[in-house]
């Protein structure tokens, strides 16, 4: 079985990937068993200057640090499930020390599985303001739709306020429910959680979509690579379509 490295860009989606990944051991190889997995965090505060002034060259740099500490304590290939920092990762820069699974690619392939057509996307404003989903979708000729301004203004403040410190308040969920409704009515087939937070807050049950959970699909990616199921990626930091 291959040895898996988790980067944690924060740690409540990292804590549930961590969890779910375990759990998928439990279920396919028996009680207490999983691949050999380890986590690496750099607290989320070293970066989060760099995402209020746009620098995504210096959060690469940070990310990369983990990486490769994953890589001296043994990992054969690494996940990060946080959706913006692939922001940071998909630059151009020295290859990564691991290859590693794509978030957003690992989505979009299930949207596809799935027979999505349409699919809406909350995360954090720069992911819903920038390029991840509209190419990852948009190169599988999907199409993708995010709230208006403000609901995406306030998709934001419950991710940084709330779900980064694990508060998971009944009237957030209600307005997450809200704007999930009113992209169902702009004719969306399924709603893809892209903060990996968001799935502790709303449920499928909650959901009037369908939804596609980016922690848990990573999760699952990942533990069929490490377990033989899947290839070892080869992705190594960058654009995807090189």
């Amino acid at each position: 079985m291959r040895h898996l490295g988790i980067l944690a860009h924060s740690t409540e989606g990292a804590a549930l990937c961590f969890l779910t990944y375990c759990r998928h051991g439990f279920a396919g190889l028996g009680p207490h068993d999983h691949p050999d997995v380890t986590l690496d965090c750099i607290a989320l505060a070293r970066s989060m200057p760099f995402w209020d002034s746009g620098d995504h060259a210096a959060i690469r740099g940070i990310l990369a640090e983990s990486v490769t500490r994953l890589a001296a304590a043994g990992s054969d290939f690494f996940v990060c499930p946080d959706n913006t920092a692939h922001m940071a990762l998909g630059l151009d820069g020295p290859p990564l020390p691991l290859p590693g699974l794509h978030i957003c690619e690992v989505v979009a392939d299930e949207a596809v599985r799935r027979g999505f057509a349409k699919v809406g996307v909350l995360g954090t404003r720069y992911t819903m303001d920038g390029p991840l989903y509209a190419d990852a979708l948009g190169s599988r000729g999907l199409e993708m739709a995010v709230p208006p301004a403000a609901d995406r203004e306030l998709v934001n403040t419950v991710i940084f306020d709330e779900l980064l410190d694990g508060e998971l308040r009944p009237e957030s969920r209600a307005a997450y429910v809200r704007i999930i409704e009113d992209l169902a009515r702009e004719g969306c087939d399924a709603v893809a959680l892209v903060c990996t937070e968001i799935p502790m807050l709303v449920t499928p049950e909650d959901s009037p979509l369908p939804i596609l959970d980016s922690t848990r699909l990573l999760a699952k990616a990942a533990y069929d690579v490490a377990v033989d199921s899947a290839p070892l990626p080869s992705w190594r930091g960058g654009p995807t379509n090189r």
